[in-house]
């Protein structure tokens, strides 16, 4: 059974930083992709950014690019996103998925397992 739990958010000051973490548990994931998104009240969930767990190919929303970078520490089991310069409208939750292939997938239903988000708000 793949678990994730996501870790790391909180509030902020806008021009902030927050670093999201999540453990994954429950499987080899060397063949997985990993994702984040996040949903705003009111508003579809978004991509955020996915990583391929065995060679690191990186793919992120193209207006987040140089503000959020994700990671992985394979001995851990964990991804990370680190967040800076944070805005208002960053505010939302923010999910880790799991894909069971390694490429890139932006589209929330390509993803097979979720996290149960963790709540970032910036305040300006």
């Amino acid at each position: 059974q793949v678990q994730l739990v996501e870790s790391g958010g909180g509030l902020v000051q806008a021009g902030g930083s927050l670093r999201l973490s999540c453990a994954a548990s429950g499987r080899t994931f060397s063949s997985y992709t990993m994702g984040w998104f996040r949903q705003a009240p009111g508003k579809e969930r978004e991509f955020v950014a996915s990583i391929t767990w065995s060679d690191s190919n990186t793919y992120y929303q193209d207006s987040l690019k140089g503000r959020f970078t994700i990671s992985r520490d394979n001995a851990k089991n964990t991804v990370y996103l680190q967040m800076n310069s944070l805005k208002p409208e960053d505010t939302a939750t923010y999910y880790c998925a799991a894909h069971v292939g390694r490429g890139y997938f932006r589209i929330s239903w390509e993803y097979n397992y979720w996290g149960q988000g963790t709540q970032v708000t910036v305040s300006s």
